[in-house]
């Protein structure tokens, strides 16, 4: 006998005679659309009409904790062509505007998020209930997918909400918490999850909704006037001003939403179709979706394949400096574990404890967090200066300064004082793994925990393996970062590792081109424009040019002449230039300083006359490439585990592109022999550190790709 095929939806009336329709895909965690639901959705539209006898209709998940996260994205990558992908686009436009059209009211009852294509279905309803869970949020993200959206959604959310913050959320991808949501006119109401379903029937009892004011069609009168064109050349220039045209996404948004606020809705949906699967043909999109496949198959991952990690119910933290209370705040905020904080002074603790507080009182403003839930997170941070409360600690993560002898020093102490399984995770930027465990009496439980700073802002973690590091161990720890909110990515130790180790050359480069006349902003803004969030000078700023120079002899030593870095760093230092943080550095920092404004004098220091004689794509490149070249050789070394881990360690570690895909992606967009053409044409002119590594020249002679 085969098995009766599971349905999505199901339809059940209710003795009020409201039909409520639960959307539960079979074998998912998540509700997601997919296109072969289409003839099921059919098929229960004809029963709902035939259907004289009911009053209303209520769209409700049956999973607990979202309502539907989006459209499944595989669809789009089975489309070949932009008439494929503007089909899938029509077919759900449609299959809305049925829904819409119906006579009876219908209402969508939201618990968790509503993304993408599961807000599209809710805009498609009369009416929408919210629960007042955290877990609850409404956006529409095509945008970081290279998309727009296009099941309608370009319509009817500026019309409910405005074309100003249709155009926003949009544009940004910003997710609408229930209160916002309620109060932008998204939601008819916000109410507690245990009476969601019954206030959404009595919602659709009263009859449809009165539509929120006709925002668009009131605009689109006053978009008649002189203000035809206006506001969305604002909102164009205002969201290219960071993206600098490298997202189609963006423009073709505001073309929709133009074209249905100015031409009408048919019009409107008609347009978005085409554009969306315009887009969906796209590199930039191509490569996004990529990204979004890559860390949803890492959430699945544990890092030691066939190990499960152990339960955590306390960590621990040393050293109450800004990494430190970054790390305690992210554990108890996201990871909902408490944590005892050691310092060796009173201020440190202080300073910890504080930084928690700065760091969750914006959200207790914005009524983000309870008081009661505020104060509870606040108590979950305690301090000490000895190693009291850390008998029951199942993690400790160490944060204080680079000192191979401390490390270790505190690695006995944990052994010591910590229990029988307790992890050492060391935040280490710059010494290898090897040595800290090297007098531990449990080297299997000490490991690299790698964040970057600001930790509560920063999405990626680098977890560092020995070789002596448990299985366990490295599950446990990539299970920690995760509930910490962290993507991981797990590399094997090495001098820098794999994040600091491709940035070295990359910034070495730029230093280079500067000591040779290139005027700063001139580079930094190269290298924006070539996608970067930041310039490799203003970054330099940023980390610290201590930190550079104490990294930068490491590096050399371990790795060779090709992290050689320019003798300029020492010059800076004396000058008691560290970047931002001594707000003296390579641009101004104090209250005269006009924007981001280059400190001039800077040059006479280095001796340097600026002079710019090269174009910025020769700038980027320069600089690019040896970062390109140094991926290559941590993937031949096994420092990374796949291409796949490399680009999204670039990415989310140090901003790489996300549109280019990573370095590994866009290796393969340039073409291996190119690269390896253009990396010997500089080690001809530039010197040995450009010379392609092995495993790139192999590759160029076999005319292979990493993906």
């Amino acid at each position: 006998m085969t098995e009766a095929k599971q349905n999505a939806f199901t339809l059940e009336v209710q003795e009020n005679g409201i039909g409520v329709i639960t959307i539960d895909v079979p074998g998912e965690s998540m509700n997601t659309l997919k296109a072969s639901f289409a003839d099921e959705v059919t098929e229960l539209l004809e029963t709902i009409k035939a259907n004289s006898e009911l009053k209303g209709l209520v769209f409700i998940s049956g999973k607990p904790t979202s309502f539907v996260a989006g459209a499944d994205i595989r669809m789009i990558n089975d489309c070949r062509t932009a008439a494929d992908a503007e089909s899938l686009a029509r077919q759900g436009q449609a299959l809305f505007n049925e829904l819409e059209s119906l006579p009876i009211p219908v209402i969508a009852a939201i618990h968790g998020p509503a993304l993408g294509g599961g807000l599209e279905l809710a805009l498609a309803c009369h009416g929408r209930v919210v629960s007042d869970s955290p877990k609850t949020v409404l956006g529409l993200p095509e945008v970081q997918l290279g998309l727009l959206p296009g099941s309608g959604g370009t319509q009817r959310l500026p019309r409910l909400v405005g074309l100003q913050q249709g155009l926003t959320m949009m544009l940004t991808g910003k997710q609408l918490r229930p209160k916002q949501a309620y109060k932008l006119g998204l939601v008819n109401e916000v109410v507690p999850q245990s009476i969601l379903l019954e206030a959404a029937m009595e919602l659709a009892l009263k009859g449809k909704p009165t539509a929120p004011k006709a925002k668009l069609n009131t605009m689109g009168k006053v978009l008649e006037g002189p203000l035809k064109s206006v506001l969305f050349s604002k909102a164009r220039e205002q969201a290219q001003k960071k993206a600098l045209n490298n997202y189609p996404a963006i423009d073709r948004i505001i073309d929709t939403v133009r074209i249905g606020a100015t031409q009408g809705f048919e019009a409107g949906l008609a347009y978005e179709a085409k554009q969306f699967g315009e887009l969906a043909m796209t590199s930039v999109s191509k490569q996004l979706r990529g990204i979004f496949f890559a860390t949803t198959e890492m959430k699945r991952e544990t890092g030691a394949e066939g190990v499960q990690p152990a339960l955590i119910k306390k960590a621990a933290v040393l050293g109450g400096g800004l990494m430190g209370g970054g790390i305690a705040h992210v554990t108890i905020n996201k990871a909902k574990l408490p944590v005892r904080l050691k310092d060796i002074s009173n201020d440190g603790v202080n300073n910890a404890l504080a930084y928690h507080h700065k760091l969750l009182a914006p959200r207790l403003k914005r009524r983000h967090l309870t008081k009661a839930e505020f104060e509870k997170q606040i108590l979950m941070l305690t301090g000490t200066l000895d190693y009291s409360g850390f008998k029951d600690a199942d993690i400790v993560v160490e944060a204080v300064f680079e000192d191979l002898e401390l490390k270790q020093q505190m690695v006995a102490d944990v052994e010591t004082h910590g229990a029988e399984h307790t992890i050492f995770a060391t935040n280490t930027s710059s010494l290898p793994i090897t040595q800290i465990a090297a007098k531990a009496k449990r080297p299997e439980q000490v490991i690299g925990l790698h964040y970057f700073s600001p930790v509560e802002k920063m999405p990626l973690a680098e977890i560092i393996t020995h070789a002596k590091t448990s299985p366990e161990t490295i599950a446990t720890t990539v299970e920690f970062a995760k509930r910490q909110g962290k993507t991981p990515i797990v590399v094997a130790d090495g001098a820098g590792f794999y994040v600091n180790r491709i940035l070295a050359p990359y910034m070495n480069e730029a230093a280079r081109l500067l000591l040779a006349g290139e005027p700063i902003e001139a580079l930094d803004k190269a290298l924006v424009k070539f996608g970067f969030p930041v310039g490799p000078i203003a970054l330099l700023d940023e980390v610290g040019i201590d930190v550079a120079s104490k990294v930068a002899p490491i590096l050399s030593n371990e790795l060779g002449e090709r992290f050689d870095a320019p003798e300029a760093f020492q010059k800076l230092i004396d000058d008691g230039r560290k970047g931002r943080k001594s707000k003296k550095g390579f641009y101004r920092y104090d209250s005269k300083a006009k924007g981001k404004e280059v400190d001039t004098s800077v040059y006479s220091l280095l001796g340097v006359s600026p002079n710019g004689s090269m174009s910025t794509h020769d700038m980027a490149e320069r600089c690019v490439l040896p970062m390109l070249n140094e991926a290559a050789w941590c993937l031949q070394e096994n420092i990374i585990q796949s291409p796949r881990d490399g680009d999204i360690g670039a990415i989310f570690g140090i901003g790489f592109p996300p549109f280019l895909g990573g370095p590994f992606r866009y290796m393969d967009t340039l073409g291996i022999k190119t690269l390896v053409a253009r990396l010997e044409s500089y080690a001809e002119k530039e010197g040995s550190r450009f010379e392609p590594c092995d495993l790139l020249k192999e590759m160029a002679e076999k005319e292979s790709s990493f993906y």
